[in-house]
């Protein structure tokens, strides 16, 4: 079926509608891995987004039941040059189309996927709309200006707490929309771990006595979810906080810092950070929209993006706090900076970096 990606600048880019055949309204991002669309698929950093994947074929390997990072998918729309009809790999179960089509997600291929990227980094992040059916220019403007992305975190965090076992140390994880992996992590180093809704109080958090507290990835603008930022500055000096992505930026607001937001954002399996504790560069995986531009008073730099100079990490020795903005958990990859989850740990336990 035909369709159109229609941008909020009234850019029109046409090609073949897969997946779920529905119109869908998003603001659209491209993402440079060449690997990894399952991982993409299933963050729930991505709610509300459609992705666009510069890699030119995907789908070459399927899709598989046991590596999803949630119970769903959470893109609005997937855009690709051309998708993989017949995947070849030994623990393939579903096609990409497939998958696509029970999870309600519209695909997008055929387009010229460079171009797409190359506006987007001309004008920045934008609204768009893929249409499958006919148009008014005064419909699309209706429709694009409707979206908003402000209640993506309450979308994606868990709705209950609950419990991971483990004979560790206590972890309180506060769920903005987290990636299993980032649990499994914490889980593989026998951590305990009490998962929160990113609603939850300071007093329903302190209230188990935990040894840290961790502040989860998850979608969308920090200045959106007040009452968690709020929680957390009444954590601060009480408990060990860790933080990776969204939470490095709510944590960065608490302790009286800002945020802003990027013009296209940072997406992608193989962004350079430089760890200046190590003095070592690392490749990164990193899904993001928004930096801290303005960093807390006491804020010790540990790491910065190589493309754009971005704070990548801070650390607060006298309040036992460390975050970092890259994904330590990436799956399929890279795996370069795993060791952060043991740094999270030694920072819990009152260790020092």
């Amino acid at each position: 079926m035909k369709a159109q990606l229609i941008l909020e600048n009234g850019m029109v880019f046409e090609g073949k509608a897969f997946g779920y055949l529905k119109e869908t309204i998003g603001e659209v991002v491209f993402n440079t891995g060449m690997t990894g669309y399952q991982e993409i698929l299933t963050d729930p950093s991505y709610y509300g987004q459609m992705v666009v994947m510069t890699y030119p074929l995907v789908g070459n390997y399927g899709v598989n039941l046991e590596d999803m990072e949630s119970y769903k998918a959470h893109v609005r729309a997937f855009i690709v040059r051309e998708k993989c009809d017949f995947p070849n790999n030994f623990r393939c179960e579903l096609t990409l189309d497939g998958y696509l089509k029970s999870q309600k997600v519209i695909g997008l291929e055929g387009i010229d996927t460079r171009a797409l990227t190359k506006v987007i980094r001309e004008h920045g992040t934008m609204r768009a709309i893929i249409a499958v059916r006919e148009l008014t220019p005064s419909q699309i403007k209706l429709k694009i200006d409707a979206f908003n992305n402000q209640t993506a975190v309450s979308e994606v965090t868990t709705k209950e707490k609950y419990e991971v076992k483990g004979n560790g140390p206590h972890i309180a994880f506060i769920d903005c929309g987290t990636k299993q992996n980032i649990i499994r992590s914490f889980g593989e180093r026998g951590c305990r771990i009490s998962v929160f809704p990113a609603t939850a109080t300071a007093d329903e958090i302190l209230s188990i006595n935990p040894d840290g507290v961790f502040i989860s990835n998850g979608p969308a603008d920090p200045k959106d979810v007040p009452e968690t930022v709020e929680a957390v500055k009444q954590i601060v000096g009480k408990k060990p906080i860790t933080a990776i992505c969204l939470g490095h930026q709510l944590l960065s607001l608490a302790l009286g810092g800002d945020t802003m937001k990027l013009k296209f954002g940072h997406h992608g399996c193989n962004h350079p950070v430089k760890d200046f504790v190590t003095n070592r560069v690392y490749i990164t995986s990193q899904n993001h929209n928004y930096v801290v531009e303005t960093l807390p008073e006491g804020a010790k730099v540990t790491h910065t993006n190589l493309n754009d100079q971005t704070v990548e990490g801070m650390y607060f020795e006298d309040l036992d706090i460390y975050s970092v903005q890259f994904h330590p958990e990436a799956c399929p990859g890279p795996t370069d900076t795993a060791h952060i989850f043991d740094e999270f740990i030694q920072v819990m336990q009152g260790g020092k970096l």
